[in-house]
């Protein structure tokens, strides 16, 4: 379930933000695309609950593209993103992960066909359970989740690709007990899937993608959790052998 963390620190809507640019149809999604469209290798970013517009992701979006990824940001809302002060269990409710995760096949599809090799996919609280199903379904090749909600131990037991989480110190969705408990069971597999767990100290659910950018110490936190999502495209992605395929 979804919880008051989840809602916390809104970002403001920015639909022109960003050093990218916005289509119309990307797999049949509305969507930020960010770095060389030729690249070989690319990257899907799922928003948490407030949608692809947020400033912060479009920023991430960027410094990851900056990566040598052609990277998608669909807007699997819609435009109907949560708006802070509706009732989020209602909301989610009409924004299923199910159904985000069947749109985000189209997206995955229209990428191979433009010629890329390989696709790595992270996700934000919402998103994170989107990137689990796709992880699950061997849609990616690898998957960062950050600050995950409606995870379980049965989805990580699914995953068939390298994973990195990504928790807080302080989080009512995903704590750090139930953080550990999924590295437990990565541990436990026998499958050897590579995986990356860690808990941020200081921060709360939320941290990577809505912080204060007036806070030196937040922006520090969240610039840690997107060099160590980077760090775990460029290890999990190269290793297939197309890395040298970057434009």
């Amino acid at each position: 379930m979804a919880s008051p963390q989840c809602c916390a620190n809104p970002p403001t809507p920015s639909p022109d933000v960003g050093e990218g640019k916005v289509v119309e149809s990307f797999g049949g999604l509305r969507s930020y695309l960010a770095g060389a469209q030729e690249s070989k290798l690319a990257v899907v970013l799922i928003s948490d609950i407030y949608g692809f517009e947020a400033p912060n992701l479009r920023n991430i979006a960027d410094k990851v593209a900056s990566s040598g990824y052609f990277v998608v940001v669909p807007d699997f809302f819609h435009g109907n993103a949560y708006v802070p002060g509706d009732d989020v269990h209602v909301w989610i409710k009409e924004h299923t992960t199910d159904k985000g995760f069947e749109e985000a096949k189209p997206v995955i599809d229209v990428l191979k066909e433009q010629g890329v090799s390989v696709v790595g996919a992270a996700g934000y609280c919402w998103g994170a359970k989107v990137v689990a199903e796709l992880a699950k379904a061997n849609e990616i090749q690898a998957a960062v989740m950050l600050h995950p909600s409606f995870i379980t131990d049965d989805d990580i037991k699914e995953v068939k690709c390298p994973i990195a989480i990504l928790g807080a110190e302080t989080d009512v969705t995903a704590p750090p007990e139930q953080v550990k408990q999924f590295e437990q069971v990565l541990s436990s597999s026998n499958t050897g899937i590579g995986y990356f767990v860690k808990i941020f100290p200081g921060v709360s659910h939320g941290w990577t993608v809505r912080y204060d950018n007036n806070d030196a110490a937040a922006v520090k936190s969240a610039e840690e959790a997107l060099a160590d999502m980077t760090d775990w495209f460029n290890k999990n992605l190269s290793e297939t052998g197309v890395a040298a395929l970057l434009p």
